[in-house]
């Protein structure tokens, strides 16, 4: 968790093992418009276990796919449209696993880690989300 930008190759050094021959990597981005209405401001925030939340999935999914490394950040505070809100990557010794792990790890982040998004559209409204 984290307040400052996301870096892709940041993440992907932390899972890099020359053993692996797979490293999928996931990068979710703010979009501009969600259930058909323009986003113009979005925000995330998290709970203080949020970042302890991270790592015991990290390290559920790891065990889980044989990966040998994997890594997720998310970020908090304002963000704009084509920034990165979450970076996830796996790595494993096949392709496949690589996928299976890095899919696993994003869509239990997304189920479990109390991080809420606080979106703006045009025209004023706007909406909490439970969601990473």
């Amino acid at each position: 968790m984290r307040d400052t930008p996301l870096s892709a190759d940041e993440v992907r050094a932390a899972v890099a093992d020359p053993a692996a021959g797979g490293i999928a990597l996931f990068l979710g981005a703010v979009r501009d418009h969600d259930h058909g209405r323009d986003v113009t401001r979005l925000s995330y925030s998290a709970h203080p276990a949020a970042a302890g939340e991270l790592r015991r999935i990290a390290e559920k999914v790891a065990a889980a796919y044989g990966a040998r490394a994997v890594a997720v950040v998310h970020r908090t505070g304002e963000l704009a449209v084509g920034d990165l809100a979450v970076v996830a990557a796996a790595a494993c010794d096949h392709r496949a696993e690589a996928f299976s792990a890095c899919r696993a790890l994003i869509d239990e982040v997304k189920a479990s880690v109390p991080i809420w998004k606080h979106q703006e559209f045009t025209g004023g409204d706007s909406e909490w989300v439970n969601s990473a």
